[in-house]
């Protein structure tokens, strides 16, 4: 007898199911009577609107299928995954519908998937048996505004999506621009004692790019690659993005071009290289955007240098910004792949830059490595006016180039320094000959931009070191052990006139093959009593940093320190940003005393 219900009940679904579907056939009909009834002429209009935008669409992909040709194999593959029915295509029409599965999982708590590169903290280093540090230099600052994302969201921040140089370099720290254009960036070094530790002091290394304003950048080449995939339909990922978008196109120039390709299950051109005067046809092509479907990113990345190079300015900025929450899952998903296929345009003059949106899912490690590669700079947007400051008040910067493959070395005089460390560039560190190569890729500075390093440093004689010498190795002057044991040489201070370390730095102009040198010395003269406020702000945000991934070189030194180290160094903060930093110590002391979650998947 229940068989015989059961029979009935799927025969009564499936009247039901023709009715609706009936129903459905009937409204379309009319939609269609119509849409028969338009003008002619706007009939006519739309065919040659369409007509052109397919002869468009049609060139551009053929130049991505050249881009991605060794990606093939791949691309079929994301073709085959997309060809496999969806298990409702799979299902018995005798089966009853899927409407409570549905309903259960809708109840079911979001697992956070999102994905960070995990970070080890530089060591110290004894200048005895390691004199030598080289890394490149690294102007992204994702980090911050994400992390800052998490502590207002009332979420502790996972260790690994914190990144100290990402925190020092998204503030100005008011540096010296270069007088002239001949060399790009100046260098500024300054020299304190650490406020966690009166043995130690700090090395503040500090770079800032020549200013260019908004009339002198070169004509510009965008193409806006957009994530549309149903990953992204979160308000502050797409909404958010288009908002974000807006705020620059509102900005372009007519001598300027931008393109929109989207990506979701596929890739599309919605907009073909257009002036950038042409404000309607852009800001109505961002706003007709909407998200659904799977995400095949591979192919967005080829169709979008494909749109690049068609437009290409030999004489300007050639540059693909790649706006996404990270989560590639259909198509060219491999991260070395991908990359390949970044610094291969990378070598033919076009640039990447990433913005990553959202949370739940964000894959920070691919968004932040791909900007490496493609020697452009990552950025996090929280809010709109994270934005603003991005894309149009640091646009110089985000858009133009005027130092590529920027290296830093800093040998340290083993007769002044006992011990070194580096605060953060973990992701950046370089071999020692590294530094001589010209082929070994390296970070880039943008126009306004500056780069903070911090080195904390103990010298000779202080106390102050983190380990003790080695029984029968060499002491801090190179000299041998006298047999005692003895690990104390009980040096004086340095001389005046003396060097503390030898500074190098290179760097190419863009376009150019060969590398530039510039170096000096770091004088090893007194420590002025009173820190600048400059290093004693970069103190405190190396020390947010710290305390955030677990506050293992800070000794005693908390959150109520670090706040008041960032206060009394605060100065006139015009843009609001230092005092908001001292709100975010503020949550972070709350948030990691306390029992909050981690914004991470178990």
């Amino acid at each position: 007898m229940r068989l015989s219900n059961a029979r009935h009940h799927r025969l009564a679904v499936a009247v039901l199911l023709a009715l609706l579907a009936g129903c459905q056939r009937a409204q379309v009909n009319s939609l269609d009577d119509a849409a028969s009834a338009a003008p002619a002429a706007a009939n006519a209009a739309s065919r040659e609107d369409a007509l052109a935008a397919e002869a468009e669409g049609d060139a551009v992909a053929a130049d991505a299928a050249i881009v991605v040709g060794e990606l093939a194999s791949r691309q079929e593959a994301a073709k085959a995954y997309r060809a496999v029915p969806s298990p409702m295509a799979l299902t018995s029409p005798m089966a009853p519908p899927p409407a409570p599965m549905v309903a259960f999982a809708a109840g079911q708590p979001e697992v956070n998937t999102e994905h960070y590169a995990t970070v080890e903290d530089n060591p110290v280093h004894r200048v005895a048996d390691d004199p030598v540090s080289t890394f490149s230099i690294d102007v992204d600052t994702g980090s911050y505004s994400n992390v800052r994302r998490m502590l207002l969201a009332g979420t502790r921040p996972p260790r690994d999506a914190v990144r100290a140089e990402e925190m020092l370099n998204y503030f100005d720290y008011g540096y010296v621009a270069p007088v002239a254009r001949t060399q790009p960036f100046s260098i500024t070094t300054e020299r304190a004692t650490a406020p966690w530790n009166p043995r130690r002091q700090l090395l503040q290394v500090g770079l800032q790019g020549y200013r260019v304003p908004a009339s002198a950048i070169p004509p510009t080449n965008l193409v806006f690659l957009i994530d549309t995939s149903g990953s992204m339909q979160d308000p502050d990922k797409l909404p958010l993005l288009k908002r974000s978008f807006a705020e620059l196109a509102e900005r372009l120039r007519p001598q300027d071009r931008v393109s929109i390709v989207v990506y979701a299950g596929s890739a599309g051109l919605v907009l073909a290289p257009t002036p950038g005067d042409r404000k309607a046809d852009i800001l109505g092509a961002l706003d007709a955007l909407e998200a659904g479907g799977s995400t095949n990113g591979g192919e967005g990345l080829a169709l979008a240098y494909a749109t690049a190079r068609r437009a290409f300015l030999r004489d300007g900025i050639n540059r693909v910004v790649l706006a996404t929450d990270g989560d590639f899952n259909v198509g060219t998903v491999d991260q070395k792949a991908l990359e390949t296929l970044v610094a291969d345009q990378r070598g033919a003059g076009i640039s990447l830059s990433t913005l990553g949106f959202g949370t739940g899912n964000y894959d920070d490690a691919m968004a932040e490595r791909l900007a490496d590669v493609g020697n452009g700079n990552h950025a996090y947007i929280d809010s709109l006016a994270e934005a603003r400051k991005v894309l149009v008040e640091e646009a110089g910067g985000t858009l133009m180039t005027i130092a590529q493959d920027v290296k830093i070395q800093v040998e340290f005089n083993p007769a002044v320094v006992a011990e070194y460390r580096l605060v953060g560039y973990e992701n950046r560190a370089l071999r020692r000959e590294d530094f001589d190569n010209d082929k070994v890729d390296a970070g880039e500075i943008g126009a306004g931009h500056d780069v903070t390093a911090l080195y904390e440093v103990t010298l000779v004689g202080s106390g102050g070191e983190a380990s003790a010498p080695l029984r029968y190795g060499k002491d801090h002057r190179g000299k041998g052990q006298s047999g005692k044991g003895v690990a104390h040489d009980g040096a004086a201070a340095p001389a005046a006139g003396c060097e503390l370390a030898w500074l190098r730095l290179r760097y190419k102009l863009p376009g150019a093959g060969a590398s530039k040198l510039v170096e000096q010395p770091v004088s090893c003269g007194a420590v002025a009593t009173t820190p600048t406020p400059r290093l004693r702000w970069a103190a405190a945000v190396a020390a947010y940093a710290d305390l955030l991934r677990g506050g293992q070189h800070l000794g005693t030194f908390g959150w109520p320190q670090v706040r008041a180290l960032a206060e009394g160094a605060r100065g006139a903060d015009a843009d609001g940003r230092r005092g908001e930093f001292v709100t975010l110590v503020d949550r972070a002391q709350a948030l990691t005393t306390g029992n909050a979650p981690v914004a991470i998947a178990p």
